[in-house]
């Protein structure tokens, strides 16, 4: 899978901004069409957007685009004009406010189409949004409507209009509640990502400057289980890539858990072992499976080794 730690969102319509994305340390960059964008500027902004994809570099970055809602009179040429003009730059195509998989049966079938028409070598995937009470009603028939998607994507501040809570904070949990009232949705988001294989991204946190607080909201997105979250700002990229990330220490606890159970697999042939104190199975090898996986995709190697 890709590295999504740190997903920064760059308005389509800034060349400034497009051009600093490329020097930013984020894992993927999304040029944006959809909300960052003017509707009396959104046609003009597909141009802007296909000349910084084929002008800029952003090679190490997982290289997206969001176009308009496939329901809104811009989505079928904001697809078309991307991936027309720089589909051999394109990684996905991430469709905001999705409710069924209808919508995606649409995107996908028209991709087809254009990749088969300008030669495009790869296959472009499929972030979905989801950003109301009908996207996460129909989770399941979304994350299976086709193999090109990569990520399932909360988005707070348009699921909270939706389902009528009165949030001027985007992303922010409000002290009010007794808990955290997003928790049901960004669990089945998660749960449904891992049920068939899929990525979860946690939306965006709009008070950019309060960096304290940003941080403490990607520690709960990875404790649920997320893979990363959105970026608004330069501010946020180093935090959300170091917390959607295991520590040295982590990392190497789990390559020794995993030295250890495969020692007592093979060799000792037992299928419970303990190790450090602790009992460990085949769950246990799981778990650290996936945080050294998690480690060596940010490119972490063993502390002897560093």
């Amino acid at each position: 899978m890709r590295l999504r730690r740190s997903c920064l969102a760059v308005p389509g319509s800034s060349e400034k901004m497009l051009a600093k994305a490329a020097t930013l340390a984020a894992d993927q960059i999304f040029l944006d069409l959809e909300d960052a964008v003017s509707p009396l500027e959104k046609e003009a902004s597909r141009s802007t957007v296909v000349a910084a994809l084929n002008t800029h570099d952003y090679s190490g970055k997982t290289r997206v685009v969001r176009v308009n809602g496939v329901t809104t009179q811009w989505c079928l040429g904001d697809i078309v004009e991307v991936v027309s003009g720089a589909g051999k730059d394109l990684d996905c195509i991430m469709i905001p406010k999705v409710e069924d998989a209808g919508q995606l049966h649409f995107v996908d079938h028209l991709l087809t189409q254009l990749e088969t028409q300008h030669g495009i070598g790869h296959r472009i995937g499929i972030e979905a949004q989801i950003e109301n009470a009908q996207g996460t009603v129909n989770l399941r028939e979304i994350a299976t409507a086709t193999d090109r998607i990569e990520t399932i994507i909360f988005g707070p501040g348009d699921y909270a209009a939706a389902i009528g809570v009165a949030q001027l904070v985007i992303g922010s949990i409000d002290p009010g509640y007794p808990g955290d009232q997003w928790h049901y949705v960004i669990s089945k988001i998660v749960t449904t990502a891992r049920a068939f294989g899929l990525q979860a991204i946690d939306g965006p946190y709009t008070d950019i400057k309060n960096v304290d607080e940003y941080r403490r909201l990607c520690h709960r997105a990875r404790l649920v289980g997320f893979d990363g979250k959105w970026v608004l700002h330069p501010l946020q990229v180093d935090v959300a890539n170091e917390v959607f990330m295991p520590t040295q220490e982590q990392f190497d606890d789990a390559r020794r858990l995993l030295d250890a159970y495969h020692h007592a697999t093979h060799v000792e042939r037992k299928g419970a072992v303990m190790h450090e104190g602790q009992m460990i199975d085949e769950a246990s090898r799981k778990i650290a499976e996936a945080v050294v996986a998690r480690g060596e995709a940010a490119g972490m190697t063993a502390a002897a080794q560093a």
